[in-house]
């Protein structure tokens, strides 16, 4: 399984659009091929920040999701909410299998 966790900062101002933005990704990518997981998390401490958890069967699986029209849409349309730049770190999952 890949999985990418999403690190992002909005800015303030920008938190309900964001939340709005990502709960429609969210409801297109979990109905993609080989997604197992796509989490999205909100900091209780600062809520500007986000941790998107992303789980695909495989590494093409992830990969075909940036290819999808509800990506690009997402990634467009939040990129001037951004308070930095967003970080996704890949990962292999080892448990479960």
């Amino acid at each position: 399984m890949q999985v990418t966790i999403v690190h992002v900062q909005v800015k303030p101002e920008h938190v309900q659009d964001f939340i709005a933005a990502t709960r429609r990704n969210h409801e297109a990518s979990v109905r993609e091929p080989g997604n197992r997981r796509f989490d999205v998390l909100q900091s209780q401490d600062d809520p500007t920040r986000f941790v998107l958890y992303e789980a695909y069967a495989n590494a093409e699986d992830a990969a075909a999701h940036k290819k999808t029209t509800h990506y690009a849409t997402w990634r467009d349309t939040v990129a001037g909410w951004m308070a930095a730049p967003r970080q996704g770190v890949p990962y292999f999952a080892l448990f479960p299998g």
